[in-house]
């Protein structure tokens, strides 16, 4: 028996490729007892939040879902794209601030 990366509540694990599909099946999920967690119907794996079930769905039972989920997965897809993106924007900033910060100080030294 081999041993499983350890997961978070999200289920997501610390390697860099989840499984999706039939071998997905054989990762165990665990949930603290004081959590409460999305459940997803179709293959039974926990997330954190509704959005993230949202996202699971539309990328890993694409062709199982209902209209209403649909929805709700480019809901939820929209929503992550703009915090990504202000994420990137910020990111870039730092970079900018620290570059010319650390050319003004050897600039003086």
């Amino acid at each position: 028996m081999t041993e499983q990366p350890p997961t978070d509540a999200a289920g997501a694990s610390d390697d860099t490729q989840v499984p999706d599909g039939p071998e997905a099946d054989d990762i165990a999920y665990e949930v603290p007892p004081d959590e409460t967690a999305a459940e997803c119907e179709y293959c039974g794996r926990p997330f954190e939040s509704e959005g993230l079930l949202a996202l699971h769905r539309g990328r890993a039972h694409e062709a199982a879902i209902t209209d209403d989920e649909r929805a709700a997965y480019e809901e939820a897809y929209e929503a992550e794209s703009g915090q990504l993106g202000r994420f990137r924007l910020k990111a870039l900033a730092i970079l900018v601030l620290l570059y010319f910060g650390l050319l003004m100080v050897y600039a003086v030294v």
